[in-house]
């Protein structure tokens, strides 16, 4: 299966569309603020009318080398292009104010494309082990490991796990709208046909990380300065003879990246750090050299953070748990193209299974080796101004995610999750739980109703499912016990509980909201049938007991220590404005209230000419009052864009584009093909 599946990939079609997500991997890592999870949110409305194969592949191509292409702005401007290269600054930028450059460069793409192999070579070798241990799970077995799988991601949110599950419970009541497949109850609909199937996927993981982060860049309004040298493809040699002399770390490091990218919800800003940790307390003379200059400290970062890609995908495949948020889209992949993860993909759809092996492999030889050629020129992308890229990106998504469905409920759904995105982020709540809690509704929903009505609630009871449940408990209460003996500890003496009211800051308000939202939930779902209100009424009961538990916490503190380190902690987990400390709150919120603004713009001019012409509007606008570029340029970008896009969606794709008030009113012109776009 796995030499039937290389025959697969090696279509040159499907290597063509391999290298494309490739591509858009190796710019979208080089961007500062924009990661693989905005381009594969970008990327997956544009993948319906492929086959599962190419589709998987493109994707997979996209996801597998932007932790790739992010070490150039880490080494050459000090910037991380993802998290995950976050820790290659420590000693890749001390390299490049040496001159040393280009060797930390070579040592970086290496030791990716062979964590990356590594990865990849582990997922496909774990396939046989899996297979006999998924087909012994079942429905109860399957929700225990959903369960768990989100509590992780919760837990790994920062500081305050129950925020993290309260957002997921939020996820996975905003996936329970639409026709009750059990009872044909409409739940969540707000009388809206656009609704009665669910809300779609992409609009809202588009809403949810690609227009906050924009938003944010926007908002800073930072360009990155530098001067640009990647150094000689000497110097570049001299790294990549490194990597092999320090073999053993390649292999440590990227085992870790491919061991804990297998752990739901252990992303790559965690992953790298710990690789790096490790080899700062095991290579011989780390402590007097990490964070200096060590070509060591880049082999250990890059190697871990692209090993994790090949990790991820396993819990994804065996169990339709993802691994990371960027999975949780993958798997949202799976589902329009009609695959269901766990026992089918180790046993009767193995080809797409190893398809996905070998798609991961190729794109990190191809993607290490276009950043050895073009290291140079790829590192200009990052100098990007965002008055430019901010209404590039607004334009593509607004376009991917129409042509998708042809429908209108997707383009006000984007914007809707875009702003409750970007105040979440502003508040402190994560999304990631929120999008899997979204992504894992559907199959929580299924697992729970079969587990009840074949087993009543027996299914609690049994081995894994209770131990499963066990580890999920001590996972949520692990770091409270852990900052009670921390304070305890520091005060040498008994710790005394303390209420005390604390105003309100931006995280209690959104709990708060949320609080309310669980409670209408819970009001408005009492009357339904028992299979319609069974997952809402369990999500939304879940989420108040987080939710509560979350508030109580903001007004029981421990005595004077304690209550210091516990104001910092939640000081830090609760509100995200500490990136911004350069700027006034009033001014962020100008700025984001102008940058959706321009958004709302583009959806009434969509409605008054249609969505290509306000395309080629808002963005020549954008570019010009907002980003205060000059006509010639704005032109010169918006012209080449606008005509392929032209090309593409109406000469080649033949979108059905939305009908504006302009056509309306001159009905003739929908009759000529050329116009045929308002």
């Amino acid at each position: 299966m796995a030499l039937q599946a290389a025959a697969i990939v090696a279509d040159p079609l499907r290597l063509l569309f391999l290298g494309a997500g490739v591509l858009m991997g190796l710019v979208l890592g080089i961007i500062p603020g924009v990661g693989g999870i905005v381009g594969l949110s970008i990327l997956l409305p544009f993948t319906f009318e492929l086959d599962p194969f190419t589709a998987l592949a493109m994707l997979l191509g996209l996801s597998a080398v932007t932790v790739t292409s992010d070490t150039i702005p880490a080494v050459l401007f000090s910037v991380p292009g993802t998290v995950g290269s976050a820790a290659t600054i420590l000693d890749g930028f001390p390299m490049a104010k040496k001159g040393q450059a280009g060797r930390a460069l070579g040592a970086a793409f290496t030791a990716s494309v062979l964590g990356g192999l590594f990865g990849a070579a582990l997922l496909g070798f774990s396939i046989p082990v899996l297979r006999p241990l998924v087909l012994l799970i079942g429905s109860p077995e399957l929700l225990a490991i959903c369960i768990f799988g989100l509590s992780l991601v919760a837990v790994l949110s920062g500081n305050a796990p129950m925020k993290g599950m309260a957002a997921a419970c939020i996820g996975i009541l905003i996936a329970t709208s639409g026709e009750d497949s059990q009872t044909s109850t409409l739940r969540w609909t707000f009388d809206t046909a656009y609704l009665w199937d669910g809300l779609p996927l992409v609009p809202f993981a588009l809403g949810m990380f690609a227009l906050p982060e924009i938003a944010d860049m926007v908002i800073k309004r930072r360009s990155i300065s530098g001067d640009i040298n990647a150094g000689t493809r000497g110097a570049q040699m001299q790294g990549v003879r490194d990597v092999f002399k320090h073999y053993w770390l390649v292999i440590r490091c990227a085992s870790i990246g491919s061991l804990l990218g297998a752990i739901p919800g252990m992303g790559a800003s965690v992953i790298d750090w710990i690789a790096y940790g490790h080899a700062a307390r095991t290579e011989k003379g780390a402590a007097e050299t990490f964070g200096t200059g060590d070509v060591r400290g880049v082999i250990a970062s890059e190697s871990s953070n692209n090993a994790k890609e090949g990790g991820a995908l396993i819990p994804t495949i065996a169990f339709g748990v993802p691994g990371s948020a960027s999975m949780a889209l993958l798997l949202g992949a799976f589902l329009i193209h009609d695959i269901v993860p766990g026992p089918d993909l180790l046993t009767k759809r193995l080809d797409v299974t190893y398809s996905m092996v070998w798609s991961i492999a190729i794109a990190n030889i191809i993607g290490a080796g276009i950043c050895f050629g073009f290291a140079n020129q790829l590192a200009k992308i990052a100098l990007i101004r965002i008055g430019i890229l901010a209404p590039i990106v607004v334009a593509v998504a607004y376009v991917g995610v129409f042509q998708a469905s042809n429908g209108w409920g997707d383009l006000y759904a984007v914007l809707f999750f875009g702003i409750i995105g970007w105040i979440m982020k502003r508040m402190g709540w994560p999304r990631p739980p929120m999008i899997l809690g979204f992504v894992l509704g559907g199959l929580i929903e299924r697992y729970l109703w079969i587990s009840v009505l074949r087993y009543d609630f027996d299914w609690l009871g049994f081995p894994i499912v209770a131990t499963l449940l066990a580890l999920t408990f001590f996972g949520l209460v692990r770091p409270a016990v852990r900052n009670y003996r921390q304070s305890k500890k520091q005060t040498r003496a008994p710790v005394r509980l303390d209420l005390q009211w604390r105003k309100p800051a931006g995280d209690a308000w959104f709990a708060w909201a949320a609080l309310l939202l669980f409670v209408v939930v819970i009001a408005a779902s009492a009357r339904w049938e028992f299979g319609a209100k069974l997952i809402p009424q369990a999500a939304a009961w879940a989420g108040l007991m987080f939710t509560v538990i979350h508030l109580a916490g903001r007004l029981v503190r421990i005595d004077a220590t304690a209550r210091a380190t516990a104001a910092a902690a939640s000081q830090t987990s609760g509100s995200a404005d500490s990136e911004f400390d350069d700027i006034p709150s009033a001014t962020i919120i100008s700025r984001a209230g102008v940058f959706f603004g321009w958004c709302i713009g583009y959806l009434a001019m969509t409605a008054l000419i249609g969505l290509l012409p306000a395309m080629f509007l808002f963005l020549v606008g954008y570019m010009r009052f907002q980003g205060r570029e000059s006509w010639r340029l704005s032109l010169s970008i918006v012209v080449p864009i606008w005509t392929l896009f032209y090309l593409l969606f109406h000469q080649l794709v033949h979108v059905v584009w939305p009908q504006s008030l302009l056509g309306d009113l001159f009905p003739a012109l929908r009759a000529i093909n050329a116009l045929n776009i308002i």
